[in-house]
């Protein structure tokens, strides 16, 4: 009892509970979780946000977001300025910015000398030659020496070159190859120099469109004018890689031991992943090689206030290390955020009552238990469109029909549009998290608009301040007008049965089918829900036999165009593999599509924006859905935490108190003694009657039995 009672005192200083080994405590460490894993860590394929919050910590492309700014602004990261465009004939003269000659767009890219990598042994020449044996040992390439060296505009050409790479399949090949002069022909020529399992030297191949100026410069020509190029120089795609690397990780035996740039990223960038298990934690390490960058100095009106420009012109990163651990089951992770243990926690709908209230006006505010704790919130609209599809294609609800079949599909389209309630929809299964879509913009997107002139007057009108569906009456009365008056066919007395296309992902689905289901059953539609697999939906898809669907867009950059090419019949998916999934054709859309997409942000770009909305507004290729809003929570230990929607390279912004978190996890984890100390009462208690029942039978045997 003694020595029990000395480790309990001994203890009561201590978190008893903390995950974490205890060398780490008190380091300058972030501790974050992941749910999904990340599949691809080449910035010539990765493409997705699990993904993107490790890539954009490790690779630097020129450009970069500022972080506090909105709307969104590109500035250097390691160029010296934003690339303007020149402009030449097809015979290479130069020519004005407006003139109709101009047949190429030449960008001109200046990297800041002395940017150095961070330490890897692809840089040591010693590695390049290594046995089987020796690779086979390996837990991970760092335990090779490695070295460092500077940046070099070679390695953005190298990147560049890399998106034509026949064993890569970059997801941007296709578009990059429109616009870079030379990108298909030299796609085609590297399929027939490539010899399986041997490295392809992309040095000794030059591309037409990307030439070397000289050592810290490179230069890109492209077809035309295609203004948005600069967006994409502030994405991984165009992040350097370093030809060293390449060739290390192409060395036998490396595969199989995923010692490939797809797990093991290299770049400049203020971190490196130096543990890279998926299905457990993966580890970002600062960059000893790293430069040092300048936190911003100015932001938003309110930035201030709210302290994110206290550290205006301080050397970044503040952060030495992040830990991210794989959580699959969201009560572990949101018990240890409550815990101290993450600093930074989404909210999923089970947990949303218990961390946010929401006013009768909307307005969200964290709830008192939240509050008490020093907890933050942080909301912002995703520059993302989740919609429903109608297939342009499809006879009954497509629109390619002329005359009364065509418009009695357009009505058809209408009256689904207005029954489906997405308010409803964004309560139940959203917490309210989100906006209902009127057009295929989202917030924060120029040519977006706001309140009453926002509004989809097909499905909504403006009254009493703000936007309401219209009633379902009207839905009932167009759909009548299409000729399926209560949902039947005029004349065969048929029931209208429409078939939507899905992603199957698990019984968690079914009340949003079923949701779905009643929609169309207000009209006494019969809808039927066609669940597949990923690949199989996208092969629907791809050729165009699915009726309805859903799919969603998150900006690639925040330019309206990257929006409405969505809706541009050039980009139909079954007619050219586009991204216009809805195989939507107007010939007019798509004639002020092609004066609107290379246009400088201006009144006149607006109104041919607004005329592009109104078109499709009334023709509804798409019940146009909803933009979710993004929730994030964090303690008040982790400073200067903006959502940016654009970016995910905000870990070198992010400061730690780690005084104030040491004493808040010890305040929220004190071992609670009394249980034990009641358990060892009642041992004791329990045990006494038994020792001295032990006792008196010890003694009686113990007495001499009487002589006879």
């Amino acid at each position: 009892m003694l020595l029990l009672t000395a480790l309990l005192l001994a203890g009561c200083g201590e978190v008893w509970n903390d995950p974490y080994p205890a060398a780490e405590r008190g380091g300058s460490i972030l501790y974050s979780a992941f749910v999904e894993r990340p599949k691809h860590l080449d910035p010539v394929q990765s493409y997705t946000e699990d993904e993107a919050r490790f890539t954009q910590q490790v690779y630097e492309p020129p450009l970069q977001y500022h972080y506090l700014k909105r709307p969104y602004e590109l500035i250097p990261l390691t160029a010296t300025a934003l690339p303007q465009p020149r402009f030449l004939d097809r015979a290479g003269n130069a020519v004005a910015a407006d003139s109709d000659q101009a047949a190429f767009s030449v960008y001109e890219v200046h990297i800041r000398p002395g940017i150095r990598y961070q330490p890897h042994p692809g840089f040591v020449a010693a590695n390049h030659s290594l046995q089987g044996d020796a690779i086979e040992r390996l837990r991970t390439p760092y335990e090779l020496p490695g070295a460092t060296r500077e940046l070099l505009a070679d390695d953005y050409i190298y990147q560049i070159k890399r998106l034509a790479h026949p064993r890569l399949h970059s997801p941007i090949f296709g578009l990059m190859a429109e616009y870079i002069v030379g990108l298909q022909e030299y796609a085609e020529r590297l399929k027939k120099l490539d010899r399986k399992d041997a490295w392809l030297d992309l040095r000794e191949h030059a591309l037409e469109g990307v030439q070397r100026v000289d050592a810290h410069t490179f230069r890109v020509t492209l077809k035309g004018r295609y203004p948005q190029f600069v967006y994409w120089l502030a994405m991984p795609f165009f992040a350097p890689v370093p030809w060293e690397a390449e060739k290390f990780f192409h060395q036998p035996g490396m595969m199989e031991k995923n010692f490939t740039l797809d797990w093991w990223p290299v770049g400049t960038g203020p971190y490196m992943l130096t543990e890279n298990n998926p299905n457990a934690r993966m580890v970002l390490q600062k960059n000893p090689h790293f430069r040092g960058e300048p936190y911003p100095a100015e932001g938003e009106p309110g930035d201030s206030a709210q302290g994110l420009l206290a550290d205006a012109g301080k050397t970044m990163p503040f952060i030495e290390r992040v830990v991210f651990s794989r959580e699959k089951e969201g009560i572990p992770y949101w018990n240890k955020f409550q815990q101290g243990y993450y600093d930074t926690s989404g909210i999923a709908s089970d947990n949303f009552d218990q961390a946010v209230r929401v006013s009768v006006e909307g307005d969200a505010a964290l709830t008192a238990e939240m509050e008490e704790k020093g907890i933050l919130l942080r909301t912002s609209v995703a520059t993302t469109i989740i919609y429903l599809g109608f297939n342009w294609l499809d006879p009954v609800v497509g629109g390619g029909a002329a005359g009364e079949a065509g418009e009695r599909a357009r009505k058809l389209r209408h009256a689904v549009s207005i029954a489906v309630d997405l308010e409803e929809y964004l309560s139940i299964f959203a917490n309210g998290r989100g906006l209902v879509a009127h057009d295929a913009l989202a917030p924060g997107i120029f040519g977006w608009r706001d309140g009453k002139d926002g509004v989809n007057p097909v499905t909504h009108v403006w009254h009493d301040g703000r936007a309401q569906r219209r009633p379902l009456e009207e839905a009932k009365k167009l759909l009548a007008e299409a000729g399926y008056p209560e949902g039947r066919e005029t004349g065969s007395g048929q029931p209208l049965v429409l078939y939507l296309d899905t992603v199957a992902r698990g019984p968690g689905d079914k009340p949003r089918l079923d949701w779905w289901r009643r929609q169309f059953a207000k009209l006494s539609i019969q809808l039927e829900i066609r669940e597949t697999d990923w690949n199989r939906f996208q092969e629907k898809i791809r050729k165009g036999s699915q009726q309805l669907f859903i799919l969603g867009w998150n900006a690639d950059y925040p330019d309206p165009e990257n929006f409405l090419f969505l809706l541009h019949g050039a980009q139909s998916r079954a007619r050219s593999q586009g991204e216009n999934a809805a195989n939507y054709l107007n010939p007019e859309f798509d004639r002020l599509f092609e004066r609107m997409k290379n246009m400088p942000n201006s009144a006149e770009r607006q109104a041919i924006i607004d005329r592009m909305t109104a078109i499709a507004r009334r023709d509804a290729p798409w019940l146009w859905g909803f933009h979710p809003k993004d929730y994030s929570l964090y303690h008040g230990w982790l400073g200067n935490l903006k959502p940016n929607n654009m970016a995910r390279n905000n870990l070198k912004y992010l400061r730690l108190d780690l005084p104030q978190r040491a004493a808040q996890r010890l305040a929220w984890n004190r071992p609670i003694l009394w249980p034990v100390g009641l358990g060892v009462v009642l041992l004791v208690a329990s045990a006494v009657p038994a020792f001295l029942g032990y006792r008196r039978r010890e003694r009686m045997a113990a007495r001499p039995q009487a002589r006879a």
